[in-house]
């Protein structure tokens, strides 16, 4: 399930938000829902916030040398299904 962020549409305003709304807060929710227009505690307007999203770092493939220091078997194919440790 996705985690969804709201804030208040008008944050500045106390007579127009809670102090969760104000400051925004996160809410997980199926996909299928439609997003939420009302808060949940004081049933004042929020909207959605667009998030950051969460990418994996790219490192380099690991050398042979590296794999063994490692403590991982490195395996080479040599035919149909035969394999040789390296």
């Amino acid at each position: 399930m996705p985690i969804y962020e709201y804030l208040s549409e008008a944050p500045e305003d106390p007579e127009h938000c809670c102090r969760i709304c104000a400051r925004g807060f996160e809410l997980r929710r199926p996909v299928d829902r439609p997003p939420l227009e009302l808060c949940p505690l004081c049933k004042n307007p929020v909207k959605k916030v667009i998030s950051r999203v969460n990418t994996p770092t790219i490192t380099k493939p690991l050398s042979v040398s590296d794999a063994k220091k490692a403590g991982f078997t490195v395996l080479e194919r040599r035919d149909q299904g035969v394999y040789e440790k390296l």
